[in-house]
C-alpha cells in the first residue's frame, strides 16, 4: 500500500529523525508527509526540510501544516483539514513536553489535553490505518519490580509531572484501541545515536556528564547511593528503527512496546564506566541520595552543575522493564538495542566536542 504520514511535533528532534527513518524504510511507498508544526516553528521547519538529507524525495511530497495540538481540530485550517481527513493513513503523535522539571499546568495542557485533541481529531480521518503514539516506559511511575508491556493502571504514583501526565495521556490512547488500530511506543530514556554519539540535547544520561565536567579537577569522586537499580538508556536510532517497523507492520497492531535496554547495566555500573572514561577516575566511597540531592535544592548549584534535581530520582527506583513483546515481534529483523558499553565512547566524544554549545543544554531553573 501507499502511505500518507501525519507526524506531530515537527521539527522536534525525534520527529525530524523519524521522517528520515521512514524515508529510509519505505521511500518507494510514501505518497506524502504532513508535518504538524507550531506557528512559531514554521521557519525552522522550512529550514530543516531544505537540508540535504531530505532531497531523496520530491519536495511536493512534504507539507508543513501550521497547527497546535492544544487547540480544537489541532488549529488546522479548514480546507487543509478536509484533505487530511481523506488522505492520512498513519498518524505518529510525538508532540509532548519531555522536561522532568516541567510545571504541572504546562505538562497537562500539552501532554494530556493535547493528546485528547489528537485522539478526537483521529476519529474524523476516513483512511486511517494506524495510530502510533509515543509514550514512555516511565508511565510506571514509582512502581518496583518487573514492569510488563501489557500493564498500565497499577495505581502507581509518580516522580514528577512529566511521568504523571504521560500516564494520563496513555490512558486516553489505550481506550482508542477498541475503535482505531493503535501502537503505543514506550521508550526508555532516549540518548544520542549509538554509533556517532550525535544528539541535540544534553539531558538524561548527559546530566551525569555535566556533573562530571564540573568535578573534573577532583581526585576522588563518590558514588551516588548504592545505585543498584537499572539504568535504562536507549539510543534514538534503535527507538526509531523499531518504531518504523512495529508502527506499520501488522504484527504491531493494538500492542504496547517497551523500547528499553533488554540487558541494562545498573546506575552504579554506568556511573563508574562514565567516570573512568571521562575523568580517568574510579569512584570510591558512597554518599546517600539525600545528601547528593540536597545541594540541587538550590537554583545556583543546579545551574552550575547543569543538572535537574529530578534526574537523581532514577538512581533509586528499583524496577525492571520487560521488553519481551518487543523482542518477540522484532525477532525476524536485524533491529536490536546495542550494548550501552559499545555506545559509551562515541557518546563521550560527542559530548566533549560540543559541551560548550549551550543550545544543546537544557535550561535549568
Amino acid at each position: 500500500m501507499k502511505y500518507t504520514f501525519f507526524i506531530t511535533g515537527f521539527p522536534g528532534f525525534l520527529a525530524r529523525n523519524l521522517v528520515q527513518q521512514l524515508l529510509n524504510d519505505y521511500q518507494d511507498n510514501i505518497k506524502h508527509f504532513y508535518l504538524l508544526t507550531l506557528p512559531a516553528e514554521l521557519s525552522t521547519a522550512r529550514e530543516v526540510l531544505n537540508q540535504s538529507t531530505y532531497h531523496s524525495i520530491p519536495r511536493d511530497r512534504y507539507s508543513i501544516i501550521s497547527g497546535d495540538i492544544t487547540k480544537t481540530n489541532l488549529a488546522i485550517e479548514t480546507n487543509i483539514n478536509r484533505q487530511l481527513q481523506e488522505k492520512v493513513t498513519h498518524v505518529f503523535h510525538l508532540a509532548a513536553i519531555y522536561d522532568l522539571a516541567v510545571p504541572f499546568d504546562i505538562a497537562w495542557k500539552v501532554n494530556v489535553y493535547g493528546t485528547k485533541n489528537v485522539n478526537n481529531w483521529l476519529k474524523t480521518l476516513g483512511s486511517l490505518n494506524r495510530y502510533i503514539y509515543f509514550s514512555t516506559a516511565y508511565v510506571s511511575g514509582t512502581r518496583q519490580g518487573t514492569i510488563l508491556e501489557t500493564e498500565l493502571d497499577m495505581k502507581q504514583t509518580f516522580k514528577n509531572h512529566y511521568e504523571a501526565t504521560k500516564y494520563e495521556a496513555e490512558v486516553l490512547v489505550e481506550t482508542l484501541k477498541e475503535i482505531i488500530p493503535t501502537t503505543i511506543i514506550r521508550p526508555g530514556i532516549v540518548k544520542g545515536h549509538s554509533k556517532t554519539g550525535y544528539t541535540e540535547k544534553f539531558d538524561g544520561i548527559y546530566f551525569l556528564l555535566n556533573m562530571f565536567e564540573r568535578m573534573k579537577l577532583m581526585k576522588q569522586i563518590p558514588f551516588i547511593s548504592e545505585g543498584n537499580v537499572e539504568g535504562n538508556f536507549v539510543p534514538y536510532d534503535y527507538v526509531l528503527k523499531a518504531t518504523s517497523y512495529l508502527g506499520l507492520h501488522p504484527i504491531g497492531e493494538d500492542k504496547t512496546y517497551h523500547l528499553t535496554d533488554p540487558i541494562p547495566y545498573t546506575m552504579r555500573q554506568l556511573y563508574q564506566m562514565i567516570a573512568e572514561i571521562y575523568l580517568n577516575v574510579t569512584p570510591n566511597k558512597t554518599i546517600s541520595l539525600s545528601l547528593a540531592s540536597y545541594p540541587l535544592s538550590f537554583s545556583f548549584i543546579r545551574k552550575w552543575l547543569q543538572t535537574e534535581k529530578e534526574a537523581l530520582a532514577y538512581f533509586e527506583n528499583n524496577c525492571s522493564y520487560s521488553s519481551a513483546q518487543a523482542a518477540r515481534d522484532l525477532e525476524n529483523t536485524t533491529i536490536r538495542c546495542p550494548d550501552f558499553k559499545d555506545q559509551l565512547q562515541p557518546m563521550i566524544d560527542f559530548y566533549q566536542k560540543y559541551k560548550d554549545d549551550y543550545q544543546r543544554h537544557v535550561i535549568i531553573t
